[in-house]
């Protein structure tokens, strides 16, 4: 098992390990939350639609992560055509935690214990820098998108819609 340095989280010795410059923007996580993403878009006082949320899902049976902007929702049809499935639902929080790691609030992308098909938004990547969860809450690391598509293994494809009330 690799080491980590102090403060480190698997998904910054991910990055680090394969080279890929980030940055890292820690905030104060209130537990009270209701979104977890939202809190960091306005803690860091940046773009929701740069801030990209992680959710585990379960398409006919297996685990699939998607990275969609903070700002929307995730459409789960399109998720499962992403991945030629037929069915997707979120996944249960807790089989998301053993499968990833990480704890729900400070999922990533990045540096999962078991590495899971993963789908980005094909929206992000016109974006100059993205900002996904550093494998802990109050923790966000800015990456380009082509950085992040290449380390998660991910697949790009329109997986998110506008967020209904926001």
């Amino acid at each position: 098992m690799a080491r980590r340095r102090a403060g480190g989280t698997p998904a910054t010795v991910a990055l680090e390990r394969a080279g890929v410059p980030f940055t890292s923007h820690p905030y104060v996580h209130d537990p009270a939350t209701a979104s977890y993403g939202l809190e960091a878009a306005e803690q860091l006082g940046l773009d929701p639609a740069a801030v990209l949320k992680t959710l585990v899902a379960e398409v006919d049976g297996r685990l699939v992560v998607a990275v969609v902007p903070v700002s929307t929702r995730l459409d789960l049809k399109a998720l499962a055509a992403a991945v030629g499935g037929k069915r997707a639902a979120l996944a249960d929080p807790a089989a998301a935690e053993r499968s990833t790691g990480y704890v729900v609030g400070g999922i990533s992308p990045l540096g999962q214990r078991h590495r899971l098909t993963t789908v980005v938004d094909a929206s992000v990547t016109a974006l100059a820098t993205v900002y996904v969860s550093g494998g802990k809450r109050g923790l966000d690391l800015g990456l380009s998108p082509a950085d992040l598509v290449a380390l998660a293994g991910a697949v790009v494809a329109p997986v998110a819609r506008a967020s209904s009330g926001s």
